[in-house]
């Protein structure tokens, strides 16, 4: 039976969540071998993080501070019908900024990343608005929440393009970082609605560029992108149309028999095992592409790789859950996660409000 779309956004919300949850234990270990020296040759299951580690005091199955960060988004999407920057906003300032003290082991997860330290600076001690906080960090921070994003309007091109910019300039207000975050949404969006992690992921992305379907200026016109009335900073299409490129690129050599990651794990050390996009997202989209209808596989060997195995495992979850649906994501996994029959009621609640259409 074919999938519709709510099955496949059901599993790209669950895959996010067991990816990052399978992390919590393994987390940052840059040397392997005192990564095996203290689970073994193969991380197969969610882990307890290690006395001293980053997430130690939570237990395996749990979700880290960027779970928390998405179930936070899933609730404002859930309640607003859609995406409303003010309901998420106060929901930061509400749920998350009394959790935190500005320090990195602090907050749900016992380790808050530097961009969301950077904004609970700016916005609890410095008392600034939400639009004038966001820091240059160069992480996937903000992708791992506008993945619900992505999701809720994968077939709604200018919206989710919007948004997702909106959102992730809230944390991280990069150009880069904005364009990046687009480019990830626009791949997971053309998942959600049944295309294939391969060469041609990214012809409808860039279809929707060409026709101005985005919510951006073609670069073509040299003309500056369209500002927020208080944020200037946008992405602009160019880095868009290279971020949606690469992904196809990756995909590609993910399918080529003479080109050969063994074992896949050591993408990790192709693309490097840091925080920084540029390491990451290569990373995901080669394991989303090279293990399409292996869930398992992918997050597995994401995990596996070392490094910031987390991020690394999340985004590549949502990848490959949007292309097996939540049928797909192994019982284990689901089963063993803290609260999944909350969280999957809120990825049904997301599935919900989408219009069962292609574009």
């Amino acid at each position: 039976m074919s999938m519709t779309l709510q099955d496949r956004a059901m599993g790209a919300i669950m895959g996010a969540f067991v990816g990052e949850a399978l992390g919590v234990g393994p987390h940052w270990y840059y040397d392997l071998n005192d990564l095996r020296r203290t689970y073994g040759e193969w991380i197969d299951d969610y882990t307890t993080p290690a006395p001293g580690r980053f997430h130690h005091g939570l237990k395996a199955g749990q979700n880290s501070q960027a779970g928390f960060i998405l179930e936070l988004m899933l609730r404002s999407l859930d309640k607003s019908n859609g995406y409303d920057e003010a309901d998420f906003c106060q929901r930061l300032d509400n749920d998350l900024f009394p959790l935190l003290d500005g320090k990195p082991r602090s907050g749900p997860g016992h380790y808050t990343s530097e961009s969301i330290r950077h904004v609970w600076k700016r916005r609890v001690v410095e008392k600034r608005p939400w639009h004038d906080i966001g820091g240059a960090a160069d992480t996937t921070e903000a992708m791992e929440r506008t993945l619900a994003l992505a999701v809720r309007y994968a077939s709604e091109p200018a919206r989710m393009s919007q948004a997702i910019a909106d959102n992730t300039g809230l944390t991280q207000s990069s150009e880069t970082m904005l364009s990046m975050g687009v480019g990830y949404g626009c791949i997971l969006a053309r998942l959600i609605q049944g295309d294939a992690l391969d060469a041609r992921i990214s012809q409808q992305p860039l279809k929707w560029l060409a026709e101005s379907a985005m919510a951006f200026e073609p670069v073509t016109t040299r003309q500056p992108a369209p500002d927020h009335p208080e944020m200037p900073l946008r992405a602009r299409r160019h880095i868009v149309r290279d971020a949606l490129h690469a992904a196809s690129d990756i995909a590609t050599t993910a399918t080529d028999p003479a080109i050969r990651i063994e074992p896949a794990w050591k993408v990790s050390h192709l693309y490097g095992m840091p925080c920084a996009f540029y390491h990451q997202l290569p990373a995901a989209y080669y394991l989303a592409a090279r293990f399409s209808d292996d869930f398992e596989s992918a997050v597995l060997h994401a995990i596996n790789g070392g490094g910031q195995n987390q991020s690394r495992a999340m985004l590549a979850g949502a990848l490959v859950g949007a292309q097996v649906g939540l049928a797909g994501i192994p019982q284990r996994f689901l089963d063993g996660l803290e609260r999944a029959d909350k969280l999957q009621q809120l990825a049904y609640a997301l599935a919900s409000q989408m219009p069962d259409t292609t574009m």
